[in-house]
């Protein structure tokens, strides 16, 4: 559902104050027709002065501490810091302060992949047994992992040992084969220690935990396929995966606080907050791919423009990573090579959100418009996922869709 955004705005602002409807684009002047045009101060004023109030709505007013900042043509239009760092020492959060990215973390971990198929080193249609030989499981490919379409299981919940839901395939009514639950099987004690995506393989090749579906069968949301990317993208290149995005992402797009978080990172580790309770360091915070990006949203903003300038993979690449590949079920929510989509009749939005502990993220990106909305929270707020509707202010609508977390 869509509602003017001038309406949104006045339904906002109206209780007890002025009832003057807020100014629009066209009303003060503004060519809305402009693409990677430079923005007047006017145009700039504008955004600034549209995104204030529902910001303070709709995030401040409801516990917000972290940061947010909103673009368009690749101009920063609105950019705030709200809270600690640290609610311990009283550390203000401010541009130079890391966020763990959570499963924001995905997008970079994606078109590095993609990045590395353009420059031949792999095809996405390779199994991933041609790089990793030891991987358990037939038939899954580059491209499946990169769509969540593998099947396989999420190693959050295997790992952690309990009991495993066991499935065997049969035949339906219609003569499908089809996986049906047989069993609940005890899988034992669970992984003990800080685990490294090398942990996550070894213990699929020892357990071999029962997939949840065929390879390209259906798509289902898992952490395992990125963190297999991430040791396909360590064998093709000799290096670690923290090193080599250090190496050929952040620091050549500039991104000077962005990093992946290992061991070395303890002594600077900033937690985040489920209230006032700091998150500790637990098993599976030293395994990336998935997540484990750090960055701040300055530094998220390199990253946009690189995507928007095609300096990291070109625009073909991009028109296939944002290309739905799971159409089974019919709606507007799919998903590309490594990114969201809510297909709307107008355009495209193409996003990813995050959550690891108390960190909650939101990467928004209205490609049609060139507008970018990058919020970044530690302490976990579900109402930094509504607020992606900021975003209302670059096409004039206020969307009531719900995207997914």
């Amino acid at each position: 559902m869509f509602l003017p955004l001038f309406i949104y705005i006045y339904i906002l602002l109206s209780c007890g104050g002025s009832h003057t409807q807020p100014p629009t684009l066209k009303h003060i002047g503004i060519d809305t027709s402009s693409h990677f045009k430079q923005l007047t101060s006017k145009e700039k004023e504008f955004y600034f002065n549209a995104i204030n109030p529902l910001y303070k709505n709709m995030l401040v007013q409801k516990g917000f501490n972290g940061a947010i900042l909103a673009a368009k043509n690749g101009d920063i239009v609105f950019e705030d810091y709200h809270g600690f760092a640290n609610f311990k020492t009283k550390e203000l959060i401010n541009s130079n302060t890391p966020f763990h990215l959570a499963s924001i973390s995905k997008t970079f971990t994606a078109m590095t992949t993609l990045r590395m198929m353009e420059q031949g080193k792999l095809s996405l249609e390779d199994d991933v047994k041609k790089y990793l030989p030891t991987f358990p499981y037939t038939n899954v490919s580059i491209k499946d992992l990169l769509t969540h379409r593998s099947g396989l299981p999420n190693y959050i919940y295997f790992m952690e040992g309990g009991r495993e839901i066991q499935y065997v395939r049969k035949l339906n009514r219609r003569g499908r084969s089809v996986l049906v639950r047989s069993a609940v099987i005890n899988k034992g004690k669970g992984f003990v220690g800080l685990a490294t995506n090398e942990d996550v393989l070894d213990w699929m090749v020892n357990k071999k935990p029962s997939i949840e579906a065929s390879p390209n069968r259906v798509f289902k949301y898992c952490n395992t396929n990125y963190v297999l990317l991430a040791l396909i993208v360590e064998k093709v290149t000799g290096m670690t995966f923290p090193q080599y995005m250090k190496d050929s992402v952040f620091t050549p797009l500039g991104m000077t606080n962005s990093f992946i978080f290992t061991p070395k990172d303890i002594p600077s580790y900033l937690p985040s907050y489920m209230g006032s309770k700091p998150a500790p360091i637990e098993k599976f915070d030293f395994v990336f791919g998935d997540k484990c990006v750090y960055s701040t949203v300055r530094d998220m903003l390199q990253w946009d423009k690189a995507l928007y300038e095609g300096s990291f993979v070109s625009k073909p690449t991009l028109d296939l990573a944002f290309k739905g590949y799971s159409n089974e079920h019919r709606g507007e929510h799919n998903y590309g090579l490594g990114w969201r989509l809510l297909i709307e009749p107008t355009q495209t939005i193409v996003y990813h959100n995050g959550w690891w502990h108390g960190n909650n993220t939101v990467f928004t990106r209205l490609v049609k418009d060139s507008a970018t909305l990058i919020i970044l929270g530690n302490r976990f707020n579900k109402s930094i996922y509504s607020g992606r509707k900021l975003t209302s202010v670059f096409t004039g609508n206020i969307d009531t869709t719900k995207l997914i977390e």
